[in-house]
């Protein structure tokens, strides 16, 4: 089962009752940890619920599945795998050449560790230089999560006139969504993890970018990406994203799609479910 953060007495029983009948259970915790994620009233109120019970709830589970490097979570053996790719269900990208312009995509519910506002803030910074040698665009796809990630986007998109290189799709799915994925030349990942206390952690987006096909940038420390020479490494602070760095390293990248493809086969869902049925 998933972790909705929402351990309490009644999914304690239900769990309870699985077991009894002799049923494995383990439950996936995607963030660990994710306390520091919660910033409403209405969320803190729900968290502290969770904390009063995830840890009886942990006792009566087989184990925890983790993205992160952790060995015992609330209590109980974790199990280390990586985010999985459903590859059947995601079609690698197929190249657009557009002259003269570098597009970058983000694809996400919008959170504030995100970041997608260094990039916008490095957008400006880029056009603010006078040395423009590439027009780049900025892909948004997804909604804001709340109000915090509007305000943090919205003005500096704005206050600094980049309406013509910062586009808000909102949500796309299928055709349209390929369509975006093969115009980008660029994922955009997690730029902001450091802002919820996130250093080690292995995203699905990540993953997505690379079963496409797609070169990408992320802060985080993610051991099935960190070395990967299809990978640019941001800084994990609050500095603008340098643009013409982007520029250079997409200019030197000499992998294909089907290159970024292949090099991770090896993170199936069916490769690293099996990592989970072994250890139980």
């Amino acid at each position: 089962m998933r972790s909705e953060h929402n351990a309490n007495p009644f999914l304690i029983r239900f769990v309870k009752k699985l077991r009894d009948a002799g049923v494995k259970i383990v439950m996936e915790i995607p963030t660990y940890p994710y306390d520091q994620e919660y910033t409403t009233l209405k969320g803190k109120c729900n968290l502290s619920i969770d904390r009063m019970f995830r840890k009886q709830l942990a006792q009566n589970l087989n184990a925890v599945v983790t993205f992160s490097e952790e060995k015992v979570i609330f209590g109980q053996q974790a199990i280390q795998i990586s985010n999985g790719i459903d590859f059947s269900s995601v079609p690698m990208k197929q190249t657009i050449k557009n002259p003269g312009e570098l597009h970058l995509i983000g694809v996400a519910e919008i959170h504030f560790w995100h970041g997608f506002d260094r990039i916008i803030a490095g957008l400006r910074d880029y056009y603010n230089s006078g040395e423009i040698s590439t027009k780049v665009y900025f892909h948004i796809v997804g909604e804001f999560s709340g109000t915090r990630e509007r305000n943090e986007i919205l003005p500096l998109i704005t206050d600094n006139n980049l309406e013509n290189y910062v586009t808000l799709h909102g949500r796309q799915f299928g055709t349209e969504l390929d369509r975006l994925f093969d115009l980008a030349d660029l994922g955009i990942g997690s730029l902001a993890r450091h802002r919820s206390g996130i250093t080690f952690i292995k995203t699905l987006k990540n993953r997505e970018y690379a079963a496409r096909g797609i070169p990408f940038i992320y802060s985080e420390m993610d051991a099935d990406f960190d070395t990967m020479e299809y990978v640019l490494k941001a800084p994990a602070d609050e500095s603008p994203i340098d643009i013409k760095q982007l520029l250079s390293f997409c200019q030197g990248l000499r992998l294909s799609p089907v290159d970024i493809r292949q090099s991770v086969l090896h993170l199936s869902w069916e490769k690293q479910m099996k990592i989970v049925i072994d250890s139980l």
